[in-house]
């Protein structure tokens, strides 16, 4: 009962973090799924945008953390595939369309 307790209370954090506009560090670390460590690593070496108001305190922007979530995009072996046979379809048609010029 405590653990469905638990999880419940973990889902209205997570859909409250989802709709807010800027993250605190602590909800930022939950939202990402990133340690507070990391996160810190990542805010201290400026790879994360990120912040600071105040000089001291750290916030983020939800929607600038989204976009960073999501960068650097690795296609599917089915995606690699299909681009190849393309490739290869449009090297086939222009090296037979040279020859007829």
């Amino acid at each position: 009962m405590e653990k469905r307790l638990e999880a419940v209370e973990e889902t209205i954090k997570m859909t409250g973090l989802v709709t807010k506009e800027v993250l605190t560090f602590a909800e930022a670390a939950q939202f990402t799924g990133l340690s507070k460590s990391y996160l810190y690593k990542l805010t201290s070496g400026q790879k994360i945008p990120h912040y600071k108001p105040s000089g001291k305190l750290c916030y983020f922007n939800r929607i600038e953390l989204e976009t960073w979530l999501t960068q650097n995009r690795i296609s599917t072996s089915a995606e690699i595939e299909e681009q190849a046979q393309t490739f290869c379809m449009q090297n086939k048609l222009g090296k037979h369309s040279k020859g007829r010029r």
